[in-house]
């Protein structure tokens, strides 16, 4: 799962990544509302979490502009400001939950997992390719009846792969599902995550096969 923390307190924010990574996610920090409406642009997040005091404005003005770009997208409000009027205020504005600080990483990644089974997210079925699926709102694969053990990247691979089977995938929409914004990608890394998810799908009798396209990207197929 990648997300979008929008977040001005380096120390929080710096805290936050570090805890949702240990917990397999993907996450892009930004700190104000011009910056999170560029990175809203890339259209490739699962989730995004709102701070409401950002130094350029309020950050519930961001909700609109999200829902226009990503309407299924879901939105938490992340804020010292915990009244029941900020939060119907935040609710009414269109945020899927508003949680208000301190929490526990533990409860923000539970109600991660809860927007996300929400019918207003529009997640579909499981995407199915050979033998394997994806199942979108629990963020797993499977073969069969097996589920399929991959590293964080190596899953974002496969999801952005398998969103667009039978479609060539660029390289560069690739390296941005799978990294976030500050981490150091060697030109090399994204090759070998693809070379170990090869290897693992024909190990567990997937029938599915990924072909490099060269100099353009990647797509994934059912095997012949």
């Amino acid at each position: 799962m990648k997300v979008l923390l929008i977040e001005d307190e380096l120390e929080l924010a710096s805290a936050l990544c570090a805890a949702l990574e240990r917990h397999g996610l993907v996450v892009d920090h930004v700190g104000s509302l011009a910056d999170a409406e560029e990175a809203a642009q890339s259209g490739d997040h699962d989730a995004v979490l709102l701070d409401r005091a950002l130094p350029d404005g309020e950050g519930l003005g961001l909700i609109p502009i999200l829902r226009l770009r990503r309407p299924g997208v879901p939105i938490i409000v992340l804020t010292a400001r915990g009244e029941m009027s900020d939060r119907v205020a935040g609710l009414d504005l269109g945020a899927d939950d508003y949680l208000a600080k301190p929490f526990a990483v533990e409860e923000l990644l539970a109600r991660v997992r809860a927007v996300r089974r929400r019918p207003v997210t529009m997640i579909t079925e499981p995407v199915r390719l050979g033998r394997l699926q994806y199942d979108l709102t629990n963020d797993e694969a499977q073969v069969g009846d097996r589920r399929l053990d991959l590293p964080r990247r190596e899953l974002r691979v496969l999801v952005t792969l398998m969103r667009r089977r039978g479609r060539t995938v660029l390289r560069s929409a690739l390296e941005d599902a799978v990294y976030g914004f500050d981490d150091d990608i060697q030109s090399n890394t994204l090759d070998a995550h693809i070379s170990r998810l090869r290897r693992k799908l024909v190990e567990a009798s997937a029938g599915v096969e990924i072909h490099a396209i060269r100099g353009v990207g990647y797509l994934i197929r059912a095997a012949p």
